[in-house]
């Protein structure tokens, strides 16, 4: 398992380091091309290879993260059971949203983020509801079994805190992403909401809710035995994916955009701090148990 945690750490400092340059692009580097005309062949290069894959790049890292994780903590038929729904659904909501309006409002891709299925989806996009979808999945049922909620309780519980938080995230991702001054999406129109359809929000809430019902269907243990510290990782990835989202809406638009930042804090930063911190602190391993899954997960 110890070059599976290597690569996983290294896909999410590369991860975390392709927001951060990102960031720095959008923010400093395009609103001041002079800068740019100022950079050496392989540097003006390099930056034009940045603007064309940037996008796409973070996506791939923080899905390989998740996926490594996941596999590695869950094992491979949950990891599959909910990769695979979260992509094959979100794709097809996509898919819908962008060809007919519905769940999302009217809306298209722009460049950015990767070759477009069908003409209309960047294929990045359904890996983004995965890798998101999962870390905010996770943190909602550990914190449920960690508090002794079970049965179909723990399952709608986590369902429902998971799609809360990913629907939160999109707050602060949809002004970032759809009306800055280099958008990735723009819908066509304008929304009642801070410039988002209100139906967009509740088509996160129940794309998300419905790939992670079905997923729930496909888990394979009853419980997950994870602890505080295993749970970092999906807490990294959620709390480093919102602050890209709130620093470029907070950053390049209004100071009215303060309040849709201040509600996804509330819905979305401060329950997943709260979930991650109610998970159990240390592994309880029966005395009588010799399983060395169980005795690695508490190492871990």
């Amino acid at each position: 398992m110890k070059p599976l945690i290597t690569v996983e750490r290294l896909c999410l400092a590369s991860h975390i380091l392709s927001l951060v340059f990102g960031l720095a692009g959008l923010l400093l580097v395009l609103p001041n091309p002079a800068f740019i005309g100022t950079l050496p062949p392989f540097g003006q290069t390099l930056f034009g290879w940045s603007m064309i894959g940037g996008g796409a790049v973070y996506i791939l890292l923080g899905t390989a993260t998740v996926a490594i994780y996941a596999y590695r903590m869950l094992g491979w038929q949950n990891w599959l059971g909910f990769m695979l729904p979260a992509v094959v659904l979100s794709l097809c909501s996509e898919l819908l949203g962008t060809s007919t309006g519905f769940p999302f409002g009217h809306y298209q891709y722009l460049s950015g983020l990767g070759y477009k299925i069908a003409g209309l989806v960047p294929f990045t996009i359904p890996l983004s509801w995965f890798y998101m979808g999962m870390s905010t999945y996770l943190l909602a049922r550990v914190a449920l079994e960690a508090k002794g909620v079970n049965g179909w309780v723990k399952q709608l519980g986590a369902i429902a805190l998971g799609a809360l938080l990913l629907t939160a995230w999109d707050f602060v991702l949809d002004p970032a992403m759809s009306q800055t001054p280099y958008p990735f999406w723009e819908f066509q129109d304008l929304g009642q909401f801070f410039g988002m359809p209100y139906r967009n929000l509740s088509g996160w809430l129940g794309t998300g809710a419905l790939f992670m019902s079905v997923a729930a269907l496909f888990w394979r243990t009853p419980s997950t035995q994870l602890i505080r510290n295993q749970l970092r990782v999906p807490l990294f990835i959620y709390l480093v994916n919102f602050a890209f989202g709130a620093i470029i809406t907070i950053s390049q638009l209004g100071s009215r955009f303060w309040i849709p930042t201040a509600i996804s804090v509330l819905l979305g930063v401060v329950p997943a701090v709260v979930l991650w911190w109610a998970a159990k602190s240390t592994a309880v391993v029966p005395p009588s148990s010799s399983s060395p899954t169980v005795a690695a997960l508490s190492k871990v």
